[in-house]
């Protein structure tokens, strides 16, 4: 595997949950920049054969948003 994609959505308390696709890896953060280390430690911990990790990590974040017409 030389790609391993994350979901990533908004919490409910202002936060981001982050689940892999394809893998059972799910982590949350308060921000973005904090996600992003957090997601790369689990990949880490998740394939702790170096060979075997992925190379890239690809966050894919949703945004929902809702408004009156």
């Amino acid at each position: 595997m030389t790609e391993i994609i994350f979901l990533v959505e908004s919490d409910e308390e202002n936060g981001y949950i982050a689940q892999a696709l394809g893998e059972s890896i799910i982590t949350q953060a308060d921000d973005l920049e904090t996600l992003k280390k957090e997601v790369k430690d689990a990949v880490h911990c998740h394939f702790p054969d170096e060979n075997l990790r992925p190379k890239i990590i690809r966050l894919h974040i949703v945004q929902e948003e809702v408004f009156a017409s």
